[in-house]
């Protein structure tokens, strides 16, 4: 199975499945004597993990405590691959034993089948959501290589089941579940999520990353301009089914006049439709994406499907289960553009370095 690993310069491989004994990540290219230990690590994967409590989330209750098994000595990158490990350690596969046979609607159970012949029927293998804590984990590496340049990412909620956030007050966004920086749309949320999770049912929503402190430069022309990386980094994400950069789907409807930025001295855009990029390159603005996130497709609702053999069957999906990929995906989110920006960085970096040799010759 190829299609595991993420990157160029700061490059990752996860592997790893939600029932086996454990997930990981390995991390290759990044710098030596960046600060580092299993607290920082910790941080992020204590925002992503599950069975925290709440009306949203899963019960399974999962401590994803991660270890440092290499690339570090004395508090230190070592500039060596660097190799995380999360043990699984409340899985409960029993709860998929009916599922052995049968396809579950929304999940990747039929399209895993097709393509290899084999499925994993314990929560989806790989394809589970289980698979991003590794993907959190490598961009806490990440962050650090990012804020040492000035470079701050933060993802929130902007809407769930309906319900839109109007403020964009950051300071809120740790103080509820739902990492939503809009107070009074929070209650909303937790109305239309417990009468969902009543229902039997799940909702969907809408994430926001913003980068900020991203210099001008960063991106490569063609087919890997930053825009587009951000664009399939999210996407990657299995909840994720659709994103924008800056205006996104509102340029649509935009006069060209109404949608260019203006430049003013000494490269300030007085707007940001473009989201920070333009000709797939940053232009020192915040970067501004948006990921559209579907509903959990584990319903305790009646679905029709198929068995293996074709047969018709009703379905009903029990186990443990979020209501909603909002909050947990949320970190995920951050992760994903973090990573991006931390390759795309060091990318420029090698650029740069070869500009700078031949000013000087």
């Amino acid at each position: 199975m190829p299609g595991n690993s993420f990157g160029q310069f700061f490059r990752i491989t996860t592997w790893g499945e939600s029932h086996g004994p454990a997930l990981g990540v390995v991390i290759d290219g990044c710098p030596p004597l960046l600060n580092l230990d299993e607290s920082t690590i910790q941080k992020k994967l204590d925002k992503r993990r599950p069975g925290k409590g709440g009306a949203v989330e899963t019960p399974r209750k999962e401590p994803d405590r991660v270890e440092i098994l290499s690339g570090v000595f004395e508090g230190k990158t070592t500039g060596t691959p660097i190799s995380l490990l999360i043990r699984n350690k409340d899985a409960k596969s029993s709860s998929y034993d009916r599922l052995r046979e049968v396809f579950r609607p929304g999940h990747g159970d039929y399209t895993y089948w097709k393509k290899y012949g084999v499925r994993d029927h314990r929560g989806g293998g790989r394809s589970s959501g289980r698979e991003t804590a590794a993907r959190v984990a490598a961009a806490a590496v990440a962050q650090v290589l990012l804020r040492s340049a000035g470079i701050d990412v933060r993802a929130y909620t902007v809407a769930l089941g309906g319900v839109a956030a109007v403020r964009r007050d950051l300071e809120e966004v740790e103080k509820n579940t739902f990492f939503c920086p809009d107070a009074e749309a929070v209650e909303s949320m937790e109305k239309r999520i417990s009468e969902v999770r009543a229902a039997g049912d799940s909702v969907g929503g809408i994430v926001e990353v913003v980068a900020a402190g991203v210099p001008a430069g960063l991106g490569e022309p063609v087919f890997d301009k930053l825009d587009a990386e951000i664009a399939g980094a999210l996407m990657s994400i299995g909840a994720v089914k659709g994103v924008e950069i800056g205006a996104g789907f509102q340029a649509a409807v935009m006069l060209g006049s109404e949608n260019n930025d203006p430049i003013g001295p000494e490269g300030c855009f007085y707007s940001n439709n473009s989201g920070g990029i333009l000709a797939g390159i940053s232009n020192g603005n915040d970067i501004v994406a948006r990921a559209a996130v579907k509903p959990i497709p584990s319903i305790s609702r009646e679905q029709d499907t198929i068995d293996m053999s074709g047969k018709p069957v009703k379905l009903r999906v029990g186990g443990r289960h979020d209501a909603s990929a909002i909050p947990r995906i949320v970190p995920v989110c951050e992760a994903m553009v973090q990573l991006v920006l931390a390759d795309h960085l060091l990318r420029n970096r090698s650029i740069q370095t070869l500009v700078g040799q031949a000013r000087e010759n």
